[in-house]
């Protein structure tokens, strides 16, 4: 897959060693996949087993972070998982704190997803396409056809107008835009099935951000001391997409 440079790498790599100068290495490497280390990496983890996920499947996470997904896989042997990344240290930190050495931890020029084809069973993109311009998106949506095998899903996140929440990220990023500003993109749902229906890929399911929707069989408990039972939400809007 060709894909134009990502001129966001940079600054998302800058983002991490802005984190990691002021904070605790650990704390930093968690906020800086967005906070809620926990909370959210057990809501992604359910989302997943709601569609189905069980032993043996692939599991193909693209912008890995430091492991928010990963660390809730681990425990589960026989889960096979492939987590890809454009920072380095990141990509280590989710390695070691995921202690499966059966896994690959990779890191990516964000250009595609070295995997073979029809080889995963899901390929999850969690606060990734925030931060990429729309054609880079498409070309993702195209690599995770490529890759899914029959039946296998697309599950990402990602940020609406329509969603009150979004509106206030897009307004403070219009109040402080500037020179090397982390990107923070809006798709609108019209996007997602016109990018899907030209990749062959059936749109599942769209879930609003800001309303439970993921089966919860646990209290999720968010630092701030919010409180999730039965359904919980992530504050991204959620897409589900499955290939034929």
């Amino acid at each position: 897959m060709q894909s134009t440079p990502n001129k966001y790498n940079d600054s998302y790599s800058d983002h991490v060693s802005a984190l990691e100068r002021r904070l605790e290495a650990d704390e930093a490497l968690r906020l800086a996949v967005g906070g809620e280390f926990i909370a959210v990496g057990k809501l992604v983890y359910h989302l997943l087993r709601s569609l189905g996920l069980r032993d043996g499947h692939i599991v193909v996470d693209v912008g890995c972070g430091s492991g928010r997904l990963a660390v809730q896989l681990a425990p589960f042997r026989e889960i096979r998982y492939v987590g890809f990344d454009v920072v380095q240290r990141l990509v280590d930190y989710a390695s070691e704190l995921s202690g499966r050495p059966d896994w690959r931890f990779l890191v990516t020029d964000g250009s595609g997803i070295p995997c073979e084809n029809d080889s995963a069973d899901f390929v999850c993109f969690f606060s990734v396409f925030t931060h990429l311009v729309h054609e880079d998106t498409y070309r993702y949506f195209r690599e995770t056809r490529r890759i899914l095998k029959p039946g296998g899903y697309m599950v990402f996140s990602f940020l609406e107008f329509k969603i009150p929440i979004h509106w206030e990220i897009f307004a403070a990023t219009v109040k402080s835009s500037g020179t090397g500003q982390h990107l923070n993109q809006f798709i609108d749902r019209d996007g997602i099935r016109a990018w899907a229906a030209h990749s062959d890929l059936e749109v599942v399911g769209i879930f609003d951000g800001d309303k439970p929707h993921i089966p919860i069989p646990e209290e999720i408990r968010w630092e701030h001391g919010a409180r999730m039972g039965t359904l919980g939400n992530i504050g991204q809007s959620i897409a589900v997409l499955r290939r034929p």
